[in-house]
């Protein structure tokens, strides 16, 4: 049998020195074939383990998101509808014409727990249909799409558990108002302005994950990339809140040492002042107090079409200025300039404690703009350094793309715990 085996084998050498295609055949015949089917055999079991896998990981997140719910639907449902039975019980005692302002606001404070206690019924509702669902897979009942889809619906559960814990912790007088932000480059170059674009970018994207109307209404564009300054306006509930702890230095590191990090960054300044919506604060400025001027457009805006006088005004008892540049004309411009200001009037009034703009002192105003905020390093490693808070993030691209929850709530327990302090 080992002879016969030995003379095929010689007999195929010898052959293949006379026509050497026929080795070749007789290999690409029956041996690769087999090892491409075995190959395929093998990516499918491979497959087929990480689909399993990665069932195993949804139905992991699943759980969490409907542990976490039913947490929070069990123990708020039922305060959040005790509270709204006792602001109706204000409105049908009290005469809504005899005080408006007050009535205002107790329609206002009914409108949005109505709008809580229906968005945790729908939460309940959700986390059990969830739930539901990964019990039917355990009996493989269902498939992995119908799956997915209960892993998406409990995304959004876990995204409404999260924004409803951080609103929470928002206490501040404006903190339920919308938000402004103000972004400006620093004036060491075109790496700056590209810098400052792409924070822009990631507040854009921010808003648009959270579902919240946001729109740019200022931006003065470089010819060789990046921005000067730009302005969005975010109009939703809580939203300065959340985001007044950005104010201040973003700095964009490319290559990071302890020694000369500084020569090697990009920096940036946030302002972030409160959107009045639905109440305007009855605060007015005195206009002898006020310093107001109209600029030209720079040439690149000159260039994007933007003709509107920018419209500047100083506060002469506090040395704090704004700007406007977004509206149609130079009187639209002035009331939005206006309205800034006196935010940031409040703001400031607020954080040195005291209860009117004329007590503020001026030599006392902390420029939060030229205090550094965060560091965004880029190499040797990704990293996510919140100077005000100490927090350290690895997921710098995801911060970037929008993802900036997790500091946004690193700001806020550090403002609740100094509030404790």
């Amino acid at each position: 049998m080992a002879n016969s085996t030995i003379n095929s084998v010689s007999a195929g050498q010898a052959s293949s020195s006379s026509s050497p295609f026929r080795l070749n055949r007789s290999f690409s015949g029956t041996p690769f074939v087999s090892l491409a089917v075995r190959a395929s055999q093998s990516m499918e079991g491979k497959n087929k383990v990480y689909k399993e896998l990665g069932m195993f990981s949804l139905k992991k997140k699943i759980e969490n998101a409907v542990v976490r719910a039913e947490i929070l639907a069990t123990t708020t449902l039922e305060l959040e509808e005790a509270r709204r039975i006792k602001q109706e019980e204000l409105l049908r005692e009290h005469n809504m014409w005899d005080d408006v302002v007050k009535s205002n606001e107790i329609l206002i404070k009914f409108a949005d727990t109505t709008k809580v206690v229906n968005a945790l019924k729908d939460l309940r509702y959700k986390a059990e249909e969830a739930k539901l669902i990964t019990e039917l897979v355990e009996m493989e009942a269902i498939n992995y799409k119908l799956f997915k889809q209960a892993y998406n619906a409990s995304m959004d559960v876990s995204k409404f558990v999260d924004q409803y814990e951080m609103s929470k912790l928002l206490s501040g007088p404006f903190d339920m108002e919308g938000a402004c932000v103000h972004i400006r480059a620093e004036s060491d170059g075109n790496n700056s302005e590209i810098w400052a674009e792409q924070l822009l970018v990631m507040y854009i994207k921010w808003a648009d994950k959270q579902g919240y109307k946001g729109r740019v209404i200022e931006k003065s564009p470089c010819k060789d990339g990046g921005i000067q300054s730009a302005t969005l306006e975010i109009e939703a509930k809580y939203v300065y809140g959340y985001l007044a702890g950005e104010r201040g230095v973003h700095r964009a590191i490319e290559n990071f040492n302890h020694e000369s990090f500084t020569r090697q960054a990009s920096s940036a300044c946030v302002d972030v002042i409160p959107l009045f919506l639905e109440s305007c604060n009855e605060y007015q400025i005195d206009e002898n107090d006020l310093l107001i001027s109209s600029l030209k457009p720079h040439l690149e805006e000159q260039l994007t079409c933007r003709t509107e006088p920018v419209i500047g005004i100083l506060h002469i008892p506090t040395g704090v200025t704004v700007l406007s540049s977004g509206e149609r004309n130079k009187f639209a411009n002035k009331i939005k300039a206006l309205n800034r200001l006196k935010a940031k009037l409040l703001v400031i009034a607020m954080e040195q404690g005291v209860s009117n703009v004329k007590n503020i002192k001026a030599d006392s105003i902390i420029d939060s703009q030229r205090q550094e905020t965060r560091r965004y390093i880029f190499h040797p490693y990704k990293l996510v350094h919140d100077v005000k808070t100490g927090t350290h993030l690895p997921e710098l691209n995801s911060i970037l793309d929008g993802n900036i929850e997790p500091l946004i709530r690193a700001h806020l327990n550090n403002r609740l715990a100094s509030d404790k302090a």
